[in-house]
Formats: C-alpha cells, sequence, structure tokens
C-alpha cells in the first residue's frame, strides 16, 4: 500500500498545504512538490529567505573563480610590467657604464657587460630598480661569481659617493623589515623615470 499524507506543510511551511494526499517521496517540507512546495518557495517570507540562500551559496563558487581568476590575471599582468621595468632600467644601467670597468674586479670594458646588481634583486625588493644598487658588470662576475658582492663593495663608494652608498646600505638594511609590494602606479612611475634619463643619454 502506498503511503501518503496531507499536503499541510512542516516547520518552516507548516500551515501552507492545500491538504491533497501526497506520497512520500513527493513531499518537502510537508508540501506536495507538484502543488504547494514551489508556491511557499517564491511567494512566503520563509520560502524567499531559502531561495536566496541557495542562489548565494550556488553563486560563490563562480564568484570565488571569478576572483582567483582575477588575481591571476592581475599578477601575470603586474609579472609582465615588472620585466618591461626591469628591461629599460637595465639598458639604461648598461648605456650608462658604457666604457667603465667592472664595479667588481675592475675588468675593462666590453659589450658583454650586463647589468649587475650589488644586493640581490630577489633578495631585496625595495631597491632591485635603484641606479645606485645596479651597476655595469662582468659576466664572470655577475653570473660565475654570483654578483661577487665582497668585491662589489670597495669599489662602489667610490663609484656613487660615500654618501649615497651609505644611504644604499641603510635602505637595504630596511628592506626585510618593510612589507614592500611593487603595484602598478608606483612601477609604471619608475618605468617612465628610466625611459627619460635613457633618451637622455642617447641624444
Amino acid at each position: 500500500m502506498i503511503k501518503t499524507k496531507p499536503c499541510k506543510g512542516t516547520g518552516k511551511a507548516k500551515g501552507y498545504g492545500c491538504n491533497k494526499d501526497v506520497r512520500a517521496e513527493y513531499r518537502k517540507y510537508g508540501l506536495g512538490i507538484s502543488c504547494c512546495y514551489a508556491d511557499w518557495l517564491f511567494n512566503s517570507d520563509e520560502g524567499k529567505i531559502k531561495v536566496k540562500n541557495a542562489v548565494i551559496k550556488a553563486s560563490k563558487p563562480r564568484k570565488d573563480l571569478e576572483q582567483a581568476t582575477k588575481i591571476h590575471k592581475d599578477r601575470k599582468g603586474l609579472t609582465t610590467l615588472i620585466k618591461s621595468v626591469v628591461k629599460v632600467c637595465h639598458e639604461y644601467i648598461r648605456l650608462r657604464d658604457k666604457f667603465k670597468p667592472c664595479i667588481s674586479c675592475g675588468t675593462s670594458w666590453n659589450s658583454d657587460f650586463q647589468a649587475g646588481h650589488f644586493k640581490k634583486a630577489e633578495k631585496f625588493t625595495t631597491i632591485k630598480l635603484h641606479e645606485h644598487n645596479i651597476n655595469g658588470q662582468c659576466q664572470q662576475c655577475n653570473l660565475r661569481k654570483d654578483g661577487n658582492e665582497s668585491e662589489y663593495s670597495i669599489r662602489l663608494p667610490e663609484r656613487i659617493g660615500k654618501e649615497n652608498y651609505k644611504e644604499l646600505v641603510r635602505l637595504a638594511d630596511l628592506d626585510h623589515s618593510v612589507n614592500f609590494h611593487w603595484d602598478r602606479e608606483e612601477l609604471n612611475k619608475v618605468r617612465k623615470e628610466y625611459q627619460i634619463k635613457l633618451k637622455q643619454l642617447k641624444q
């Protein structure tokens, strides 16, 4: 025998039914799915709250995905921007230091010289684009001697001036104590500055 119960509503939907006999498997909150449940769901205060919560729950994964996608695009775009700033910065450094000896070992300049960092770019974020922290360096020192920082520190004060050297060391000491992240506005500003300096050198 098929068991049925009258469509009266229970809990949140109590008293909202039409009293028709409905099979148990076709009931929700005591209401018949085919007769009264939809009416309660979209027209009662309790039902509207349930619909609203269901919509929010269903849309959350999509919102999370959209947010994650946006963050990924922003990071990718920022990475591309940083690379473009580094490119123009290093081009300026190589042209500025053309014909100057290697900042570390003193080897005479040649066309293979690179823009070498005193304090490593990957470790000192705040000064990775600071022009006093980047100087013309031979490949031997920059690549094979991992920057040759000990010799770099000997010749750098003379190259940029003692006061500038002290300030650079101070900034390096502060670097790890600040929570610094490059943003688009600052990167665009730095890129513009190096583009102007580079243009002036080429004139």
